[in-house]
């Protein structure tokens, strides 16, 4: 006669293997999904179409805009008589650029008060010169006509 409560000789060796098959099994399938779903194996490539790179030139825009209007306000504000041919300084604490005015020239052309200038532009994607110029328009404001960088 036989116990139930021990298992025949050797059966419960095939138990254990058959459950270690059966774990196995599950394992591999839970491992498919999560390393399909990451390699994509069956299907094209997921990529995630709402980002744009188009934001990187639009930053670096408004930066250039930002350290044109502060030479313009520096250009403005300066008084010829005592700069004359000494070199101004300007920082832009919004964008981290900042340069020297080597020269300022004011002329009266066609009624309006110019002054073109001559600026170096210190910033994080390097050093550069500029030539501009910004005129008194009729409203009493200084409005930059020109700002170019040269090679």
């Amino acid at each position: 006669m036989r116990d139930i409560a021990k298992p025949a000789r050797g059966q419960k060796g095939r138990h254990a293997v058959r459950g270690q098959f059966v774990a196995l099994g599950l394992l591999s399938l839970v491992l498919n999904g999560c390393v399909g779903g990451v390699m994509d194996l069956g299907g094209s490539p997921k990529v995630d179409r709402s980002i744009s790179t188009a934001t990187i030139p639009n930053s670096n825009e408004a930066e250039h805009r930002s350290d044109q209007d502060t030479v313009r306000n520096a250009v403005s504000s300066a008084d010829i008589v005592k700069v004359g041919q000494t070199p101004l300084p300007w920082a832009n604490a919004s964008t981290g650029s900042a340069g020297v005015i080597s020269t300022i020239t004011e002329d009266h052309s066609n009624g309006v008060l110019c002054r073109t200038f001559v600026t170096s532009r210190h910033a994080y994607d390097g050093i550069a010169k500029f030539y501009g110029r910004t005129c008194l328009v009729g409203d009493g404001q200084w409005q930059l006509v020109n700002f170019d960088r040269q090679s």
